[in-house]
C-alpha cells in the first residue's frame, strides 16, 4: 500500500466506488463525503421544442424521480459510460456518448439541436458551437457537510485530497479555512482543469488527470505516491 494517505471527498455513492477502486490500486484510501446528493421537485416542460437530453451526471438519472419516465421519448447525449448506463436502466436511449469530459459531447453534434439539460443546483459551463442551445431543469441538489474529526486529522499530515467537481473544491477550501490547515502539506489531485480553479494557491502541489475519469485520476495518483 502506498505511504501518502489519499482522502477522497465526494458524495456517494461514487464515493464506496472510488474508494474500491483505489484500494484495488494499492493507494491508502479513506473517504468522507464532504456532500450529498438530493432529489428536488421539478415539472416536466413542453418537450415539443427539444431534440435531446444532455445528462453530465449520473445523479440526474438516480435521483430525477417519476417525471423521468414522461422523457424518455428524448434520446441522451450523456458525458461517459457511468451515465450512460444509468440512463439505460432508466428505459432512455443513448445517441452520443462524450469522451473526456461533456464538451466532446458537443464538440461531436451537427446544429442545430435544442438540448433539455438536467443539471443539479450548479453545472459545469460549456463552449456552445452557433445553433446549440440548452433549457436547464434542476432535479437534485448538492448539498455540502462539514468535516467530522477524524477526517479532519487526516488534513494535519501530507495528504492527497480527490476533487471531482468545482462545487467540491469550494467546499472543500471552505473547511480547510475553518479547519486552519496548513495547505502546504495538502497536495490536490484534480479530475479537470475546471475543477481545481477555485482552489486558489499554497498548496503543496496541484495535479490533473489526463482525462475525466476516476481510472485516470487514481492512475495518476498511484505514481505520485508509490
Amino acid at each position: 500500500m502506498s505511504a501518502t494517505p489519499v482522502l477522497a471527498i465526494r458524495p456517494e455513492p461514487g464515493l464506496s466506488s472510488t474508494l474500491a477502486l483505489g484500494r484495488r490500486m494499492g493507494l491508502t484510501m479513506h473517504g468522507f463525503a464532504l456532500s450529498r446528493v438530493v432529489p428536488v421537485e421539478w415539472e416536466v416542460p413542453s418537450l415539443q421544442r427539444f431534440d435531446a437530453l444532455l445528462i453530465g451526471s449520473a445523479n440526474a438519472m438516480r435521483l430525477g424521480g417519476e417525471n423521468l419516465d414522461r422523457l424518455t421519448s428524448l434520446p441522451v447525449h450523456a458525458v461517459g459510460e457511468a451515465t450512460a448506463r444509468e440512463a439505460r436502466a432508466a428505459g432512455f436511449e443513448i445517441e452520443r456518448l462524450g469522451k473526456g469530459g461533456l464538451q466532446t459531447v458537443l464538440d461531436m453534434v451537427t446544429p442545430p439541436v435544442h438540448y433539455l439539460r438536467l443539471v443539479g443546483n450548479e453545472y459545469v459551463e460549456l463552449d456552445w458551437p452557433e445553433g446549440a442551445s440548452f433549457e436547464p431543469i434542476q432535479v437534485y441538489a448538492v448539498q455540502p457537510r462539514s468535516f467530522l474529526e477524524k477526517p479532519a486529522q487526516l488534513l494535519k499530515q501530507d495528504v492527497v485530497v480527490l476533487l471531482h467537481s468545482a462545487a467540491m473544491t469550494r467546499q472543500f477550501v471552505s473547511e480547510c479555512a475553518r479547519l486552519g490547515v496548513d495547505r502546504s502539506r495538502v497536495t490536490l489531485a484534480a479530475m479537470g482543469s475546471r475543477i481545481v480553479e477555485p482552489a486558489g494557491e499554497g498548496w503543496r502541489a496541484i495535479h490533473i488527470a489526463a482525462e475525466p475519469s476516476d481510472e485516470a485520476l487514481l492512475s495518476m495518483v498511484r505514481e505520485l505516491c508509490l
